[in-house]
């Protein structure tokens, strides 16, 4: 993995660039999103992997499975994936350019656990809570986990905020058994 981001960063920024000069990075984030998901597909994988398959007509099918109607410097984009056989690194190129994307918005993304379903007004206090706490926008993707039992586990970058149920029981046991 280490490996697959070390190949990817130098692609991620130069997109990037081109969004930013372009003030399309939405744009950007949502083709290298498609991209990403072609990419990682099973059939499209055995294309990419195919040495019989020429650069420029494999360019020219990811391009139209990805979607014809890409802007020429987005097609330009993943024709230089192509030829420098890099389309294998496409998700981490589009995890890198989110990153630079919310680093330069000042937003962080949140992932929210939730034992039950949240309701849009106890989802935007909480993230309004978060945007205090971190001094910066949020963006909330929820899921539910029912194993939490109860109250909420949320990840913003390396930080774990653990309000769970199971996250309380597993800390008051741990502070049992010493």
């Amino acid at each position: 993995m280490a490996e697959n981001v070390t190949v990817a960063r130098p692609y991620a920024e130069a997109a990037f660039q081109l969004a930013s000069a372009g003030n399309a990075l939405t744009s950007w984030a949502d083709v290298l999103a498609r991209m990403a998901a072609v990419a990682r597909d099973p059939d499209m994988s055995a294309c990419i992997d195919n040495p019989r398959l020429l650069s420029r007509d494999l360019a020219q099918f990811f391009i139209g499975v990805v979607g014809d109607q890409l802007p020429l410097e987005q097609q330009n984009f993943a024709r230089i994936l192509v030829d420098n056989e890099r389309l294998g690194v496409l998700p981490e190129i589009c995890e890198l350019f989110v990153e630079l994307k919310d680093a330069f918005e000042g937003t962080k993304q949140a992932a929210i656990a939730s034992a039950f379903p949240l309701d849009a007004a106890s989802l935007s206090t909480l993230v309004a809570d978060l945007e205090q706490r971190f001094q910066c926008k949020i963006q909330a993707s929820v899921s539910i986990d029912p194993e939490l039992i109860g109250g909420v586990r949320i990840a913003v970058g390396d930080q774990v905020i653990d309000a769970s149920v199971r996250g309380k029981l597993a800390s008051m046991s741990a502070a049992l058994q010493n």
